[in-house]
């Protein structure tokens, strides 16, 4: 079934959990589409059967805490950050629950981390204004960039390619056979006002590497062409429901969008607990979906293979097409 902007629209709850005490941290899928993480402020790492719609496991991390999960190439294992005791990375074992190997080199906390979809490379970023590389197979640091601000990183789909956005204003690409050469195209000022947009929090490439979206910490998002760097679109997300600032500045909120696995549409987490759809080639607001989150939606996670999304505040949301009861037609905005 292809996917269309009729079928996004009529996306309906179809599960709820509350299992969590505390904000769900970050969602990922496994490559098969068939499970799903989280990682909560709680502490504690849930996973998901997504064909059954069941909780299928609980891991606590209590004394390192968890934040960023990531699914590597095998659906029985992951890497995620810590909160707690230091800045390690930590490789989890789903088949019994223990920990793998820790990655040392970060000296602050761990704000972006990611996998290489072709291999057992991944790519950290971190406060400490470093981004490191690393394998698997190794808890050594394979590469290291000292940068000049707060970084945000990710793989293009081939995984020869690395962007990096650098102090919320530029964004580099980087060759990963000779990062340390320097970037191969840079794309200056794209973002002319990071006082008044926020500092950037995500940067992630569409699945067919055409696209690249940034989010900001002020609700600003911002898609722009990953060849040329040109800004396309620009989209402001709502802020946390019934909160305002004396100086009227909109309240600082982390927002978390996912591409669709066709590169047409954009999944975003709005601060009033609605998912909005986004056309990722006209910027247009498609539809906000409303759910079971009576907060912020801080994650949303599309599934790679079936026809599938979640979302989650503390509270975690399965959503799925309704197809008897096609939405009546929407303005887009």
């Amino acid at each position: 079934m292809q996917l269309t902007s009729d079928i996004l629209r009529s996306f309906t709850v179809a599960k709820v959990f509350r299992e969590n005490n505390d904000r769900v941290n970050s969602l990922s899928y496994s490559a098969n589409g068939e499970l799903l993480i989280s990682s909560s402020d709680d502490d504690s790492i849930v996973v998901y059967d997504c064909q059954a719609g069941v909780q299928k496991n609980t891991q606590n991390s209590k004394k390192y805490g968890c934040d960023l999960v990531k699914y590597t190439h095998a659906a029985n294992a992951v890497i995620h950050a810590s909160t707690k005791v230091d800045d390690q990375i930590r490789y989890l074992s789903l088949h019994d629950m223990k920990y793998l190997r820790y990655f040392h080199g970060h000296t602050r906390r761990v704000v972006a981390l990611d996998m290489s979809p072709v291999d057992d490379t991944f790519i950290s970023a971190s406060l400490d204004r470093t981004i490191r590389l690393w394998d698997l197979r190794s808890p050594s640091c394979q590469g290291l960039m000292s940068l000049s601000g707060r970084p945000v990183a990710a793989f293009d789909p081939e995984g020869l390619v690395f962007a990096a956005g650098i102090d919320s204003q530029h964004v580099k690409l980087y060759d990963l056979r000779s990062y340390d050469k320097g970037p191969f195209s840079t794309f200056p000022s794209v973002n002319r006002q990071p006082a008044t947009t926020g500092e950037w929090q995500l940067l992630k490439f569409s699945p067919n590497g055409k696209q690249i979206v940034v989010t900001s910490a002020q609700g600003i998002l911002m898609i722009l062409d990953a060849f040329s760097g040109q800004a396309l679109h620009t989209v402001r997300i709502a802020p946390p429901a019934n909160t305002s600032g004396a100086s009227g500045i909109r309240p600082s909120i982390l927002i978390d969008a996912t591409f669709t696995p066709d590169s047409q549409f954009l999944i975003v987490g709005a601060g009033d607990g609605r998912v909005h759809i986004i056309n990722t080639q006209t910027g247009a607001i498609l539809k906000q979906l409303e759910g079971p989150h009576a907060t912020a939606c801080r994650c949303v996670a599309f599934n790679p293979k079936y026809m599938m999304l979640a979302s989650a505040c503390s509270v975690m949301a399965f959503w799925i097409p309704d197809l008897l009861n096609p939405p009546a037609e929407q303005p887009t905005m």
